[in-house]
């Protein structure tokens, strides 16, 4: 099977790190299409998995655009949409990872006669994208898609409640290989003084990019209402314009008297050798994640993870049994559960060794793969006994009026 992997982003997010390794166990076979470049390329370039920077001008879409900037930019998209197109007749399907991807990899699927997968890594919902993106993201999902794959329970209801069609859509948790979390104690030991850490001081980590709704600053008003011993690693950097909030956590930091408790390591690569340092791990985005890739990384680094009680993050964690949680945007409950970890550490030991058993079986790379192949020979196979003629789209299926 050959596949037209497709992508947005240059940057190197959670949804890219999941494509790279889907994408890794058919390299021999597909193409990692990019609308922009940027270190996702290069890492694809590390894991040798073929790709190509499709667009070299930035696509002015945004998750908050409205109907008017939205439409004004399908001329800028129509290259792009033929040009991937053309490309698409060499492979047998196209996977759609983002939803700009969605947008021009479904519209090219129909010009090309290519069946369409999306995996959607997105909660689409009012918090996260305007209705125009909504609107365009469920119609052409709905028209162009023979699958959606959604990253967890709560990432498909959202997409049914917008209007998704639920028969196209399956769930499949992202994967992950247990073994490239398992770090040595010296290795832990050596980090840990190159970062200036005491070995008495207990160390929350924080694992995202510096971002409003991921809620670092909940964080820092918990770590406030603990002891001096505690302190945070904020691991991450600011993205798609978001550098204003990087200066306010700054200020946060100061007004609350943290400046030597709060450390900012930006974008780091070595995320699991980070994570064993940490004591605890800390996830308090004040909206719904769509899955929580750093909450499972923690748990299969045997660390004892806080995670907000919404979206799917609700799905990865047991509360009291395989990690704890907490309600979005309470800064005194996030303390409290930071100061249990604290005073009971055996308890604590327990519980993390626990969600490292759980998730090491429950998002398993290798059968992650297995299970995504399974729905890509579902659709190769289904769009092989249609013909031609039915596979290509009416000029008016996806903008007569009566579909809308």
């Amino acid at each position: 099977m050959n596949i037209l992997f497709l992508d947005q982003s240059g940057h190197l997010g959670g949804a890219e790190l999941s494509l790279a390794d889907v994408a890794e166990s058919h390299r021999d076979r597909c193409l990692v299409g990019l609308f922009a470049d940027g270190p996702f390329r290069a890492h694809l370039e590390k894991r040798s998995i073929p790709n190509t920077v499709l667009v070299h001008n930035t696509i002015q879409i945004k998750r908050s655009s409205g109907w008017i900037h939205s439409l004004s930019q399908t001329y800028f998209l129509l290259p792009c949409i033929l040009q991937v197109a053309k490309l698409a007749r060499s492979y047998d399907l196209i996977y759609a990872n983002t939803q700009k991807a969605l947008v021009i990899g479904g519209l090219a699927s129909r010009l090309a006669c290519r069946p369409l997968v999306y995996h959607l890594r997105d909660i689409l919902s009012a918090e996260h994208f305007s209705t125009a993106n909504r609107f365009i993201a469920i119609k052409i999902a709905n028209y162009c898609a023979s699958l959606v794959l959604a990253n967890s329970e709560a990432t498909r209801s959202a997409f049914i409640a917008a209007g998704g069609q639920p028969n196209i859509t399956q769930v499949v948790y992202n994967g992950f290989i247990p073994e490239q979390y398992q770090i040595d104690a010296d290795s832990t030991n050596q980090l840990k003084h190159q970062l200036g850490l005491k070995d008495d001081q207990f160390i929350v980590g924080h694992f995202s990019r510096l971002s409003p709704w991921k809620g670092q600053h909940v964080l820092l008003k918990a770590l406030a209402k603990c002891p001096e011993q505690i302190v945070t690693l904020l691991v991450g950097d600011a993205l798609f314009g978001e550098q204003e909030y990087v200066q306010q956590l700054q200020q946060q930091v100061i007004d609350l008297g943290l400046e030597n408790r709060v450390h900012f390591l930006g974008f780091r690569s070595d995320v699991p050798q980070l994570m064993a340092v940490c004591d605890l791990i800390a996830h308090t985005s004040i909206a719904p994640e769509p899955f929580g890739r750093v909450i499972v990384e923690g748990m299969l680094c045997d660390r004892p993870v806080i995670a907000t009680r919404a979206g799917g993050a609700t799905e990865l964690i047991e509360s009291g049994k395989t990690g704890w949680m907490c309600t979005p945007n309470d800064a005194d409950q996030l303390a409290a559960k930071i100061l249990y970890c604290y005073h009971h550490p055996c308890q604590t030991a327990a519980i993390a060794h626990e969600g490292k058993r759980q998730a090491s079986q429950r998002f398993n790379l290798q059968f992650t793969n297995q299970v995504i192949d399974q729905h890509l020979d579902s659709v190769l196979q289904q769009s092989q006994k249609i013909s031609p003629l039915r596979k290509a789209m009416p000029s008016n299926t996806l903008f007569n009026q009566s579909t809308f």
